[in-house]
């Protein structure tokens, strides 16, 4: 994926026609409803209820195909026992949903489970629809043209089945935008739920030092573009330290990419009670 930065005038044009066109709001953000996202979940002592402790309700799971199975792994374990995502993630949600799971703490809803799909996209999409038939209650749907608001919402990042999926008239799951090429599309909840991509595409700032304007105008940039279409903004891999999560706060990122979950916790209810956002 192409990295290449702006040039800071022409940019600066850019971002003041934008802010012409769409709009610059700032209002407040109350932080105990700002969204953690728990990247690689699985790799804490306690998936899911981990995360749930910490008042996460973006959580994401990395999956394999294996034989009719989907493995929960970052990469595809051979020797160590197999976690599947029934068992890990849909199951636990279900049973908590129902009142018949007393161990897990329930969450707050909605709560969006992020699915990176690791093996080919096709056919572990296929595999998935199978099993996301068995959970329909309690997940958000694209049903005969009607988006379905229900307790969790998948969306699938990662290989992405962008055919399968635009092709569907009903299904249970949803898209990760690349926020690089994010665009408008006047069915955008019926499709795209988030925009993604890897913090260094975007910014090369690290927390050190004040953040550079140029940095900070493209980021704005970029959010203001995916909320004017309806997605939810998430750098992946970004540095973790408060520095830049304030200044992601600050800049609008809905989704703070962490694998450090009881130290964003904290920070989120510790923090200034608000933060200036772009909508």
């Amino acid at each position: 994926m192409p990295t290449a930065f702006f040039c800071p005038k022409h940019l600066k044009y850019l971002l003041i026609l934008l802010l012409i066109f769409l709009g610059y709001n700032s209002y407040s953000q109350n932080l105990s409803s700002a969204a953690g996202f728990a990247h690689n979940d699985y790799w804490h002592k306690r998936p899911l209820y981990d995360a749930l402790d910490n008042g996460f309700t973006n959580i994401e799971a990395d999956i394999y195909l294996r034989g009719n199975k989907l493995i929960v792994a970052h990469i595809l374990p051979i020797f160590k026992k197999q976690k599947t995502l029934e068992r890990l993630y849909l199951g636990p949600l279900m049973a908590c949903i129902n009142g018949t799971n007393k161990d897990i703490k329930c969450p707050t809803y909605p709560l969006t489970l992020m699915i990176d799909i690791k093996s080919d996209a096709d056919k572990t999409y296929e595999a998935l629809e199978q099993i996301l038939e068995k959970y329909r209650p309690i997940l958000s749907g694209y049903e005969n043209g009607v988006y379905t608001q229900r307790q969790v919402t998948v969306v699938i990042t990662g290989h992405k089945p962008y055919t399968l999926i635009k092709a569907q008239k009903s299904r249970l799951a949803f898209i990760d935008e690349d926020l690089m090429q994010v665009k408008q599309d006047t069915l955008a909840k019926n499709l795209y739920q988030t925009a993604s991509c890897k913090y260094s595409h975007l910014l090369k700032w690290d927390g050190k030092g004040n953040f550079p304007p140029f940095e900070r105008q493209r980021l704005r940039m970029y959010v203001l573009l995916a909320h004017r279409f309806g997605k939810k903004v998430r750098l992946w891999a970004s540095p973790e330290n408060e520095e830049v999560w304030r200044e992601l706060l600050n800049c609008g990122v809905d989704l703070i990419n962490t694998d450090r979950l009881v130290e964003l916790h904290n920070f989120l209810q510790a923090g200034p009670k608000s933060y200036a956002q772009v909508n």
